[in-house]
């Protein structure tokens, strides 16, 4: 069998998402984990770009990988603790831990495999490209401009979260 240049994009894009993932919850540097999820988000980003989703990928870099991001890093210099103490987990907590993730996996696969999923409803290869960007830029209703508003409040609100949770009491 041959492999095709999009499968081995493919292939590692997850294993680097994989790898990474993993790392972010196993380490114990809080600014080791964000880089480990900004690598997460990019991988993200990259498989959207993969099926020719641009805009999800773009919003996935600015606002996940730009945005979010840099908020973590900026509460997590705040609070100026660069380490987690995991040395004291008990086994009941990984056991735990492991017992949820498994149940996520188990629910997540049922639900895949008896969805019905129908695609042949979506036009969406008709759409030019200037009625997009008209609508993500419009002030008139169905327009999307209110969402990026209400967006920069909740990024704002994260900062103010972030300074209260820093501050010296």
């Amino acid at each position: 069998m041959e492999l095709s240049t999009n499968l081995l994009i493919f292939t590692g894009l997850a294993l680097l998402m994989i790898t990474t993932a993993f790392a972010a919850v196993t380490t114990s540097r809080i600014m080791r984990a964000v880089t480990y999820l900004l690598f997460v988000l990019f991988g993200t980003a990259g498989l959207y770009f993969m099926i020719h989703y641009t805009f999800l990928g773009a919003v996935q870099i600015i606002v996940y990988a730009g945005g979010i991001v840099v908020l973590f890093i900026f509460a997590a210099l705040l609070i100026g603790k660069g380490t987690i103490d995991i040395t004291h987990t008990s086994k009941r907590r990984y056991f735990a831990g492991i017992l949820t993730s498994m149940s996520g996996m188990c629910f997540a696969l049922y639900l895949i495999t008896n969805a019905n999923f129908v695609t042949d409803k979506f036009n969406v290869e008709g759409i030019p490209m200037k009625t997009i960007g008209l609508a993500l830029m419009g002030t008139a209703k169905h327009n999307y401009v209110l969402s990026f508003e209400v967006l920069s409040i909740l990024l704002l609100a994260c900062m103010v979260g972030a300074i209260m949770i820093a501050r010296k009491k």
